[in-house]
């Protein structure tokens, strides 16, 4: 099973845009659930990632914690990896993270400090505030992730995707990186 989170900048997005996404899982037998959460601005840092934990915790009671992937896309994949990552977020919502069979993110921002845009200020509270990155909570014990990034990414830059998967691995956890040539962020 997956639990999906879609991407939007924490401020867009819906579960229904991404039917899509359910369709070409299911066609290959993987049950997917796709989560809404709270959006920006009716939420800041970290509600949205607390809103990840409930639903995933909705998900783990009926498909089982050991048989359910987190993946998200952008800032989903930023949600699916700070549930990952060594933060109390799962546990609070009743889910044992390393029970978990892995995370993966597709073109994800996980190590994006120091924040310049004004309004990524807001969302996340200040421009330097590590709490609120992957990259900080790459401590172990750590589930197996998957990291997919394409190197034509202009919005999210691939280097999100390196420098985690190297943080997992000197952490003592399994990352795989995908870097995909002359893929965007959309592709």
């Amino acid at each position: 099973s997956v639990m999906f989170f879609y991407g939007g900048a924490w401020d867009s997005g819906s579960k229904s845009d991404y039917l899509f996404v359910g369709q070409a899982l299911a066609a290959r037998g993987v049950t997917t659930i796709i989560a809404d959460y709270r959006l920006y601005p009716e939420v800041t840092f970290p509600d949205f990632v607390e809103d990840g934990a409930r639903a995933t915790g909705w998900a783990a009671e009926r498909a089982g914690a050991d048989r359910l992937f987190l993946m998200g896309h952008s800032s989903g994949a930023h949600i699916a990896l700070m549930l990952a990552a060594d933060t109390p977020y799962l546990a609070t919502a009743g889910v044992n993270r390393m029970k978990l069979p892995g995370a993966i993110g597709l073109a994800g921002p996980y190590d994006f400090l120091p924040l310049t845009s004004r309004r990524l200020q807001q969302i996340f509270g200040g421009a330097d505030r590590k709490e609120t990155q992957p990259i900080a909570f790459a401590t172990a014990p750590l589930p197996p992730v998957l990291l997919i990034h394409g190197t034509a990414d202009l919005t999210v830059r691939p280097a999100n995707s390196e420098r985690l998967a190297a943080a997992w691995q000197r952490a003592g956890g399994q990352a795989d990186l995908r870097l995909y040539p002359e893929v965007d962020h959309v592709d």
